[in-house]
């Protein structure tokens, strides 16, 4: 299994590869909306399963269990980098939701790039002991709740991290793994994180399938009608129906 070292420098590099630094916070969904390659899948899974990741010759899938919290969808999302980048030799892979010893060794390294991934080893050291003002085994609830805020992770993910990395025992974060949304609402954050898809957006699709069926239609290979037909098996009709006029968009 690789070391810890090897696969923050991992998720470094893998940074720099989409144009971000090490050292701020990404939103990896934009940042996921504009790789061409990839399509992103939103679908709501089993509570054991947090994601899929398909690879081929010519498809890179990452599906998302939409329900879970948005935090999750993020380290989920991830993860799934992971296995597309540095996982050699697979087709499919369903990835169990859970954190544990008993996960397959390269489960173990997707999560810990993932938590790289979203939070670099420096950037988060360095949040905790300028901005935060702490050391190790230091922290209190309203900085877990700053971590998790300022690099987008979940609870979960959160205190996993930080176990890993010393600053809050086993014991210690035990106590911390309840009243998530109002620890956050008490300093005035977003809950956004903590909640899952809204039901009526559960089901939804972006990146390469969309624009490759787009492709397909603008050049007369199918028609209009099949041309809808795909958009809906990719969750769509947004597109094929068109927005609602509560939703237009403001030109301000």
């Amino acid at each position: 299994m690789k070391e810890k070292i090897e696969l923050n420098a991992e998720a470094v590099s893998l940074r720099k590869y989409f144009g971000e630094d090490a050292d701020s916070p990404i939103d990896i969904f934009t940042l996921l909306h504009n790789s061409e390659d990839l399509t992103i899948v939103f679908y709501p899974m089993s509570d054991r399963i947090s994601g899929i990741c398909v690879r081929d010759k010519n498809n890179k899938i990452i599906g998302v269990n939409s329900n879970s919290t948005y935090g999750r969808q993020r380290f989920t999302a991830a993860h799934e980098l992971y296995h597309l980048f540095f996982d050699k030799g697979f087709k499919t892979i369903v990835c169990p939701k859970n954190f544990g010893r008993d996960k397959d060794p390269q489960e173990k390294e997707a999560d810990t790039f993932a938590s790289y991934f979203l939070a670099p080893y420096e950037a988060l050291t360095h949040f905790i002991r300028h901005r935060l003002g702490k050391g190790k085994y230091d922290l209190e609830i309203n900085d877990v709740v700053r971590i998790e805020q300022n690099f987008g992770l979940s609870r979960q993910a959160t205190l996993w991290r930080l176990i890993g990395d010393g600053y809050l025992t086993r014991n210690k974060a035990d106590t911390m793994k309840t009243g998530i949304i109002s620890s956050a609402m008490k300093l005035g954050f977003d809950i956004r994180l903590y909640l899952p898809t809204p039901v009526e957006k559960r089901y939804f699709t972006f990146g390469k399938y969309i624009n490759l069926v787009k492709k397909i239609k603008d050049r007369e290979l199918i028609s209009a009608g099949k041309y809808e037909e795909l958009l809906l098996d990719g969750f769509r009709s947004d597109v094929v129906y068109g927005i609602n006029a509560q939703e237009e968009e403001q030109y301000d």
